[in-house]
């Protein structure tokens, strides 16, 4: 807790005229774009090699460029306790949490998991609240229910989609264990994000989950013939490795600090949208009219959050 300008700032309650606001939620606006196009991005990463080679090669290349960062700019390590509470959220955040993740891509369609992955903020309010790290007023909690109404006007679209559509259950239940997984994490990781580094917390939760998550990918890796790979493959490893899990992860993180993991959830919401579009416009994955109504819903869900 602290203030600003006489201001008493609560968790989850970040006040408008906080230094940084408005401009940590313009890049939040960014964050979004950049992974609603990851799922696409992934959906074809995924269907040139095996979902769990592709995972650990962006990981890979995630935690590389971060733990190579940290060194080159001479970040101190926090505490040794902090140090290891990190590595060890890194595991849920960045191992079980990626590894659901890309499972959960290829085993759907890209804008399918992209709409399942929007009961997120839902998911961050109420393990926030029963934490008490963060609090909901009525027109917050209105406009989480808006989302997650939006929510269900999408997944019922995608039911009734045309049949030729590579939506499974399946994977739009793993999407939902990477939604609940994420949203814990991102709970339990407020705490640090008020006095750690943005580049060391990045680097060591990513580290943290990079280890196990590679050493689970590893075979798959093996047997994969990267020299096969096209071009445009390799692209998007680095999108989805660098863009999605490095620059968009540091946005999210400092959107935590800044407004609170609830509001900064509700950021995640503007994923489905962009998604869906860039399904349709790269995958021909048609939207139906449910989904149109959704992406309002949650879009408005999002307007609703940010008083």
């Amino acid at each position: 807790m602290g203030s600003t300008a006489g201001q008493t700032v609560t968790p989850g309650h970040a006040i408008a005229t906080r230094p940084g606001v408005w401009l940590t939620e313009a890049s939040l606006v960014v964050m979004a774009i950049i992974w609603g196009v990851n799922f696409t991005v992934v959906k074809y990463g995924t269907s040139l090699v095996d979902p769990l080679a592709y995972n650990g090669l962006r990981v890979a290349l995630a935690a590389g460029t971060l733990v190579a960062a940290m060194i080159a700019t001479g970040a101190a390590l926090p505490s040794r306790r902090e140090t290891l509470a990190l590595l060890g959220l890194g595991v849920l955040g960045n191992g079980f949490y990626q590894c659901l993740f890309v499972l959960g891509v290829a085993r759907t369609s890209a804008s399918d998991a992209a709409l399942v992955i929007a009961a997120t903020p839902a998911f961050v309010a109420i393990i926030g609240r029963l934490r008490g790290t963060e609090r909901t007023n009525a027109r917050r909690a209105a406009g989480i229910a808006l989302s997650i109404a939006g929510m269900a006007f999408v997944v019922l679209g995608a039911t009734s989609a045309q049949g030729g559509r590579s939506s499974s259950l399946a994977g739009d239940l793993i999407m939902l264990g990477a939604s609940l997984s994420w949203a814990t994490y991102t709970v339990l990781l407020k705490p640090y994000t008020e006095r750690v580094g943005g580049l060391q917390l990045s680097a060591l939760t990513m580290l943290g989950g990079a280890v196990p998550l590679i050493a689970f990918c590893l075979p798959a890796m093996v047997h994969t013939t990267w020299g096969t790979l096209p071009r445009l493959g390799w692209v998007a490893a680095v999108y989805s490795g660098i863009g999605s899990l490095v620059l968009a992860y540091a946005i999210w993180y400092r959107g935590v600090r800044i407004i609170g993991a609830t509001r900064t959830a509700m950021y995640s919401n503007l994923q489905p949208v962009v998604a869906v579009a860039v399904a349709w416009a790269l995958l021909g994955e048609l939207p139906t009219g449910l989904q149109l109504v959704g992406a309002i819903s949650i879009m408005g869900g999002l307007l609703l959050t940010r008083a």
